[in-house]
């Protein structure tokens, strides 16, 4: 009898010991869309250690966009370099390529990857051998005898390639997306979890995941949109949060028999909170000594509460230091809303226009212009480029979104001459996204864009765009 209970109880220790082995967790931690945000890097740096003492085989990963934002980083000697070391010392175990990680260059983009201790996953991004970049499209990690093949994949705008100035992505192919994708599915067989890391957007990552049933979760950027954890769609989880590091997720895979069975995930507040990583924030002020960035330009009178109040200052800067009768600015070149009352600084300049795009003047045709800013919102997620010089009314196709027609007038409301040649000023990146049949390719000013509005900025002192509004859509 007591043989019979030793050897029960021998049985059921082993039962336990085999169900211990088939039941595990996988713990991630994912950024996306940082831009920069270095002063939220020592609160990231705490939250990642005091996970990682819970959790030693824990996943750190970033969905991209990991630069252009802040000029601290952008315009450091090695452009972006101050985020790569902080993401070296936090100990980041993968990021994917953002379209904003061409900001940097072919080159600039190489020596940064070359610098970083992580790697770069994308798999439809194909650079040609002569900028020794190392970019790999998948990387399977061994986290605590759990398998994970995590896939990169970044998006591609209306050009086909991902929208960054095209000059800086030549001698480099991109692939589509989801045919890309497609192409991994032996990671399946491969491993315990299958990961894509991506920089596609919310829309297109759940719109895809119809079509990746074999895919256990999506930890997405892009679009910068905040989830409430994660959520299901079509049995794939996907995450994502809003940008500049206001939050991340901790996600939690469970795993039986090397299985997902449960998916839950938090978001962890980053912005703001006070326990910080000291040797992080010991970097962080190192890189910040930096008065030249302090340096205040111009008083703001009033707030400015707009996208396109901001647009405004920046258009009516071009025609003021470049002397031109008009101007636009391509949308998605004015980087934040908001601005307060009081000191307007380099860095506030800086952090608005961050491309270091060069000024350009063209000599065109009121129809020219229209169809130039035309092709400017097709190929800037169709928003209309804000304006100087000039207010425009326009409308859209209903069925596909895009603009249809535009209405050119004076700043008194008088439409403008579509034979006469206007003096335009716009910026470079702007130029390579709006081919058009117009006569005058446009001349390089050897000035950058912020160059142009710091100065007026100087020359003005003070400045208010309060209720500053050009644009109407009919």
């Amino acid at each position: 009898m007591t043989k019979r209970l030793i050897l029960s109880g021998v049985l059921g220790l082993m039962m336990l010991g085999a169900s211990g082995q088939e039941h595990k967790e996988l713990h991630i931690l994912s950024a996306n869309d940082m831009h920069a945000a270095i002063e939220c890097m020592p609160r990231l740096g705490f939250v990642a250690d005091s996970l990682r003492a819970l959790y030693p085989d824990l996943l750190v990963l970033s969905a991209g966009d990991n630069r252009s934002g802040e000029p601290l980083n952008d315009m450091y000697e090695i452009p972006a370099y101050p985020m790569v070391a902080l993401m070296n010392i936090i100990g980041f175990s993968a990021s994917t390529l953002g379209n904003h990680e061409f900001d940097s260059g072919q080159e600039g983009l190489a020596k940064l990857i070359s610098l970083s201790s992580f790697p770069h996953l994308c798999a439809n991004v194909h650079p040609d051998k002569k900028w020794n970049m190392h970019v790999k499209p998948y990387q399977i990690f061994d986290c605590g005898g759990i398998s994970v093949g995590v896939l990169g994949i970044t998006a591609l705008g209306t050009m086909g390639i991902p929208e960054s100035h095209p000059a800086r992505m030549t001698e480099i192919s991109f692939t589509d997306p989801l045919e890309t994708i497609n192409k991994y599915k032996f990671l399946r067989d491969k491993c315990d979890v299958v990961l894509l890391l991506s920089h596609l957007g919310y829309t297109t990552d759940t719109t895809f995941t119809a079509s990746l049933p074999w895919v256990d979760i999506i930890v997405g950027g892009h679009s910068h949109t905040q989830l409430d954890g994660g959520e299901m769609h079509h049995g794939v989880y996907v995450t994502q949060n809003t940008n500049r590091l206001a939050r991340v997720t901790h996600t939690t895979l469970t795993l039986e028999n090397g299985k997902v069975v449960d998916r839950k995930a938090e978001n962890i507040a980053i912005r703001g909170a006070q326990n910080v990583n000291e040797v992080v924030g010991a970097l962080v002020e190192f890189i910040s000594r930096n008065p030249y960035f302090q340096r205040v330009l111009a008083q703001a009178d009033t707030p400015f509460d707009t996208y396109e109040e901001l647009g405004n200052m920046m258009c009516d800067a071009f025609i003021a230091e470049g002397n031109a009768d008009l101007s636009f600015q391509n949308a998605g070149g004015v980087r934040y809303e908001k601005h307060p009352t009081g000191d307007i600084t380099v860095s506030d300049v800086l952090r608005l226009d961050p491309f270091q795009n060069e000024a350009y003047m063209l000599q065109l045709t009121g129809k020219e212009l229209a169809e130039m800013m035309i092709k400017c919102a097709d190929n800037d997620n169709n928003v209309f480029p804000y304006v100087g010089g000039m207010k425009v009314e326009y409308t859209r196709d209903p069925q596909t979104n895009k603009i249809k027609k535009v209405t050119l007038l004076d700043m008194d409301g008088k439409k403008l001459n579509l034979k006469k040649t206007y003096s335009v000023i716009t910026n470079s990146y702007t130029v390579a996204i709006s081919p058009t049949n117009r006569k005058d390719p446009g001349t390089g000013l050897g000035r950058v864009t912020p160059e142009l509005t710091m100065n007026y900025l100087q020359h003005q002192g003070h400045v208010s765009y309060q209720g500053s509004k050009r644009l109407t859509e009919k």
